[in-house]
């Protein structure tokens, strides 16, 4: 391995969906996102890695707007995260890391509401939550009571919410959080689809380093704030050694490790992503 993390490549990634110019956010004196740039092609698959805190979830929180900027600017989807929120929102898709689907109602009504809020137009609200339904394989279950669902399918409902209303971009933190492997294997299996048949953007943060290596065609790495690494996963393993994995690019610039948790149900996947978020 080599003895220090190698230099940033510049990123000259074209037609940008997402762009990122020194973006900044500070939580009194400690900088959680230290002028951070790069961009990512419409398109493509991007992930976001480092160890917990690094800033990975703040980036992914002032991207969505969820989150006011420090300093720098970014744009998603040609809007400015700042001046046009209004706008960003209705270009992208977020699954967060916390629980958003609700158990209390069925995975119809929770579609539903998700139409509503995103503003699908009255007339094409049926046909999309069934397609939804379909592509996620869960057209059987539609008019289940959530809280019965297990973890992954769980995430795959969260995953259609944001899917409904076709946006440019989907952000998703930790999607396969608290999941079995099995459960996994069916996400990842979705987000592939979702980029074959429309194209979409997607931006990922995941402490599963084989799951990144399969999804993103790029990866930021993170560490303390600050970008430290930007390229395809095969450059980055390649600038470690011959035979280095992923997990050895993410000793070599992230220098800590995160374990994944496993859950089962409604209940267990509240548990494990909101101990997750505590993390950082």
């Amino acid at each position: 391995m080599a003895d220090a993390p190698p230099t940033v490549t510049p990123d000259t990634a074209p037609a940008a969906a997402v762009v990122l110019d020194r973006l900044t956010r500070r939580f009194g004196d400690v900088a959680a996102v230290d002028e951070v740039s790069f961009s990512v092609a419409t398109g493509e698959a991007f992930g976001l890695i480092g160890a917990n805190g690094a800033g990975k979830s703040t980036i992914i929180r002032m991207l969505t707007t969820l989150l006011p900027v420090t300093a720098g600017s970014a744009t998603v989807a040609g809007y400015d995260i700042a001046r046009q929120p209004g706008e960003v929102r209705r270009h992208i898709g977020y699954v967060p890391q916390l629980l958003s689907a609700d158990g209390a109602l069925t995975a119809w009504e929770n579609l539903l509401l998700s139409a509503r809020l995103y503003g699908v137009p009255r007339r094409e609200v049926r046909e999309r939550i069934e397609c939804a339904l379909v592509a996620m394989e869960l057209a059987p279950f539609a008019h289940r009571l959530v809280q019965g669902f297990s973890g992954g399918m769980i995430r795959r409902l969260e995953i259609a919410q944001s899917m409904l209303h076709c946006p440019a971009v989907l952000f998703m933190d930790e999607p396969t959080v608290g999941l079995d492997p099995v459960a996994r294997r069916a996400v990842l299996d979705h987000v592939a689809g979702l980029r074959r048949s429309f194209g979409t953007t997607v931006v990922v943060t995941s402490h599963y380093m084989e799951e990144v290596e399969e999804l993103c065609d790029r990866i930021a790495m993170l560490s303390h704030g600050r970008l430290v690494a930007l390229d395809t996963p095969a450059a980055l393993k390649a600038r470690i050694g011959p035979r280095a994995t992923l997990d050895d690019v993410f000793a070599a610039f992230a220098g800590a490790e995160t374990e994944g948790e496993e859950a089962g149900g409604f209940s267990d996947t509240r548990r494990s992503r909101t101990a997750a978020r505590r993390r950082g």
